[in-house]
Parts: C-alpha cells; sequence; structure tokens
C-alpha cells in the first residue's frame, strides 16, 4: 500500500504465495499488476503495510535487506561502471567481510566458469555486450549462495535470438544450483518456458497459481485465457439453450450446436456465457462446408512456420491460426469450425471458468511432436 488518505493505491492486495524449496516459480502480468512489487517487498526494497513473509521457518518481514540471504538480478544489470567484472561480482562479499580474499577469488573463479565469463573477468562493463553484463550480474548473485534468487525481468534489455539464449542459460544455472528462484516478466513466453509453476498477477491481485500446461488448459478466468497463449483466445459471447440432446450457442454472427454433454452441467441454468476458442483449436478449410461457420478473411499474416488469419463476426475481429503452408488471401471465403472439445466456456459477467477445454490426448500430442 502506497500514499494514504485519498491518494492511497493498493499495489498488493492479499497475495498467499508458498513456493517450495528450489522451485523455479514465474510472476507474470502486465505492467503495474505488482509483479516487482513482490519482489521489492521480499527483499526489503519496500515495506509491507500489513502481511509476513517468510524463507522456511524464518520470518523476514523486518529483516534489514542485507540480512535476508537473497540475491536480486535487476532489469539494467546495475553494474559499477568503475569496476572491473572481477570487482562486480566479488563487491558485494567483501562488503560483508565475512570471508577471506583466497576464499572470495574461489568463489568469483567458480561463478565466472558457470557463466563462462572467465576470459572478461578483467574487463570494464562498458567493454562487454549486454549479454555479457548479464552473465557478470548472474555471476555476482552466485557466489552469495543465497537461500533464493529474485530476478526482476533481468532478459528485457536484450535482443530476441539473446534472450532466448539466456533464458536456456538461467534454466540450466537454477537447475544446477537447486537455488529457490523467483523471476519476474511480463513476457508470457518466458513464463510458459522457464517456470516449475507461473502465478500470475493482475491489479495487484493473485489471479492464478499453476503450472504453465494447466494455465494454458484450464484458466480459472478470461483474464488468464486471454493473457496465457499467444496470440490471445477469441472470446464471444453467445446464448446457451438445451433443446432435447443438443446445446444450442447462437451469436450475432453463426449459430451451432454442441453435444449435450458439453453443456449439460450449465446449459439449463444459463441465458448467456462468453466462449473461448484459441486461434490454433479454430479449423481452418477452403471454400464453404455445410457443418462450418462462413467467414471472409480479412488480413492474412505470414509467420514462417503458421500465418494468422484475421476475420470479422459480427462487427468484431478474431484470429484463427494455421500451417504456415497453406495457401490463404485476403478476401478468401472460407469455413471455420470451433471443436467443442476445445472450447472454453466462461461466466458471461463475470469471468469466471464454467468448464474449460480437454487437454490433448496422448495421440494428438504424438502428432503434434510428429509435426513440429
Amino acid at each position: 500500500m502506497f500514499g494514504g488518505g485519498d491518494s492511497e493505491i493498493v499495489a498488493v492486495d492479499d497475495v498467499d504465495l508458498d513456493i517450495e524449496d528450489g522451485e523455479f516459480i514465474v510472476l507474470v502480468g502486465p505492467s503495474g499488476s505488482g509483479k516487482s512489487t513482490i519482489l521489492r517487498l521480499i527483499s526489503g526494497l519496500e515495506e509491507l503495510s500489513d502481511g509476513h513473509i517468510y524463507i522456511g521457518d524464518r520470518e523476514i518481514t523486518d529483516v534489514k535487506p542485507k540480512n535476508r540471504d537473497i540475491a536480486m538480478v535487476f532489469q539494467n544489470y546495475a553494474l559499477y561502471p568503475h569496476l572491473t567484472a572481477r570487482k562486480n561480482i566479488s563487491f558485494g562479499l567483501r562488503m560483508r567481510g565475512q570471508l577471506s580474499d583466497e576464499e572470495i577469488d574461489e568463489r568469483v573463479e567458480e561463478a565466472a566458469e558457470i557463466m563462462s565469463i572467465t576470459d572478461l573477468l578483467e574487463k570494464m562493463p562498458n567493454e562487454l555486450s549486454g549479454g555479457q553484463q548479464q552473465r557478470v550480474a548472474l555471476g555476482r548473485a552466485i557466489v552469495r549462495d543465497p537461500a533464493a534468487f529474485l530476478m526482476d525481468e533481468p532478459l528485457s534489455n536484450l535482443d530476441a535470438k539473446l534472450r532466448t539464449t539466456m533464458r536456456t542459460e538461467i534454466q540450466q544455472l537454477q537447475s544446477e544450483l537447486d537455488v529457490t528462484t523467483i523471476y519476474v516478466t511480463h513476457d508470457q513466453t518466458e513464463a510458459m518456458t522457464m517456470g516449475d509453476r507461473i502465478a500470475i498477477m493482475n491489479g495487484g491481485e493473485l489471479q492464478q497459481v499453476a503450472t504453465p500446461l494447466e494455465a494454458y488448459y484450464s484458466p480459472v478466468n478470461t483474464f488468464v485465457a486471454g493473457f496465457i497463449g499467444s496470440p490471445s483466445m477469441n472470446f464471444l459471447t453467445v446464448s446457451a439453450d438445451a433443446v432435447d440432446d443438443a446445446v444450442a450457442l447462437e451469436h450475432g454472427g453463426f449459430a451451432i450446436e454442441t453435444s449435450r454433454e458439453f453443456g449439460g452441467e450449465w446449459a439449463a441454468h444459463r441465458d448467456e456465457v462468453t466462449i473461448g476458442v484459441r486461434p490454433e483449436a479454430i479449423e481452418v478449410s477452403s471454400g464453404e462446408a455445410d457443418d462450418g461457420i462462413q467467414v471472409t478473411i480479412d488480413v492474412v499474416e505470414p509467420l514462417g512456420k503458421e500465418q494468422l488469419l484475421y476475420f470479422t463476426l459480427d462487427g468484431e475481429t478474431y484470429v484463427a491460426s494455421v500451417e504456415g503452408h497453406r495457401l490463404f488471401s485476403e478476401g478468401d471465403t472460407v469455413s471455420m469450425l470451433f471443436p467443442e472439445s476445445r472450447i472454453h466456456v466462461f461466466d458471461a459477467d463475470t469471468g469466471e471458468s464454467i468448464q474449460n477445454r480437454e487437454p490433448p490426448s496422448e495421440d494428438e500430442e504424438v502428432v503434434a511432436r510428429l509435426d513440429a
């Protein structure tokens, strides 16, 4: 909580998060969601207005930052420009005054070897590339041998190719050191590929804590469903009517029927729901099909291995993802199917999940691996 009186701002509200020893957990969410504030609270750079923080059985809520046994890696590297890489890595250890010079040198050499920067130790920060500076910053955290690593968007200043490389290196490093790591990012791709679990934040509130696949296949609400996955999930508000052995879903741009099993738990009690369909879940075929939704392609966005097809239904724009080798052009009329096994259902008012799509079967996963 920041400020007071009429200007009081609650930056993080009622977040309860248990992290396992040695776990790599990623805090992800849009700007202003509270993820970096949580990291600063854990590190002691901000004070809690209410609540408690523990490392193991030890409460550190009121412990000074230097005594929390935590190492933090920042977005901007935070290297001292007048010190060599070696001195930057060893600076924190020398300030603590608990180790001899020989022990400090040994730790620095070990960290440099882990980060593959042994030949850079005598260079100044301005002589290093962005990736090399980030390795030095990580080396400075490693030598501390902390109880936990805190990483605040450490890759956001790097180019796309280097980010991918460093992402893999950080995962390998954390696995080898087996140190509890809390990693903050706004990039859902980083979250999905790096975390043992991800904690999705929005507006200072924790939305869901889950494995990456759980968040993808079983989102708790429309925010999580729309934030996890790229391109974002399509959301369509439809009326629902349980008729005989089917459930009729009607939208301003189409009407489809699903099986009674699909909506048996909720269709009889709701007049309107929001359905969610991921772009890659939509089946697209050329020309017209009796059981498909006829749409005109507005924009084709080729991305190499896939292409995105943008289309309009009842004045709203949606997107489908298809293989890159298929031939589609702007203005083409195509048929689109929303397989009911891949449709998510949400409360139209609250956005809370009612029913999630089925995870892929083993056969589908095998096909996906063969296609990759």
